[in-house]
Formats: structure tokens, C-alpha cells, sequence
């Protein structure tokens, strides 16, 4: 049995999840990491929203999987990446649900990344 409780999205901690037009480039180094128009925007309760990029959009030849890992009760267990080329301000940069909760299971596949730990992270409006 384990101690984590699963907590359901509910009026006191809203998730939504949308789908994204918007034209989103992600570079280190020099190199596009990510480039897309599918990505999905996750809005949790009050904090900023997040932009999930499909995984095959990534260039996940360029990550490292570390061994960091955290849990959310909302949406399950994370798993991280670093980008090598850029360096220690890159440790961690991405962050994946590879399988997270059924309440937002649409960002299965799908990695999200700290605009801050990368050289250019770039959002188009459509």
C-alpha cells in the first residue's frame, strides 16, 4: 500500500488542458531542441500555464534522462531530462508524465520545459 494519495482536479485545484496553435521553439546551444505547433497548455489552479510539447517534436537525441524524479497528486510520477550542450544551468531542464493520472492523461508523451534553463524558448501566437 502506499502513502500517496491521488487527489482528484476539482473546484479547489482546477486542471484544464488545451490545445495549442501557438508556434513554440525551444533552443540550447545553438540547437533546436523542440520545435512545434501541437502543443498542449496545462492551466493548474493559480499558477502559470505550461506548455506540454509532444515527444516527437523534441530532438530527445539531445537529452539526457537524469535521475530526478518528483510526484504531483494530481498528475502522478515525473520524470526529468538535461539538455548536455547547455551545460549546468541545463540540469533537469524538462520534465515528463510518462504515465500520468487518467485526469490528464492527454500529456502522456508529451515533455514540458524551464523557459529559464534554456537559451530561447519562443512562443508564436497563431
Amino acid at each position: 500500500m502506499t502513502d500517496r494519495a491521488i487527489k482528484t482536479p476539482g473546484p479547489d485545484h482546477p486542471i484544464h488542458i488545451t490545445q495549442s496553435a501557438d508556434h513554440i521553439v525551444v533552443e540550447v546551444a545553438g540547437k533546436i531542441i523542440a520545435d512545434t505547433r501541437r502543443a498542449l497548455v496545462l492551466q493548474e489552479a493559480s499558477y502559470p500555464p505550461v506548455y506540454y510539447i509532444p515527444r516527437a517534436d523534441v530532438d530527445v537525441g539531445a537529452l539526457q534522462r537524469t535521475d530526478h524524479h518528483t510526484y504531483c497528486p494530481y498528475k502522478g510520477d515525473c520524470s526529468y531530462y538535461s539538455i548536455p550542450a547547455g551545460g549546468g544551468r541545463a540540469v533537469n531542464a524538462i520534465w515528463t508524465y510518462e504515465t500520468p493520472y487518467p485526469a490528464v492523461a492527454a500529456i502522456q508523451s508529451h515533455m514540458a520545459f524551464y523557459p529559464d534553463r534554456v537559451d530561447r524558448f519562443n512562443v508564436q501566437p497563431a
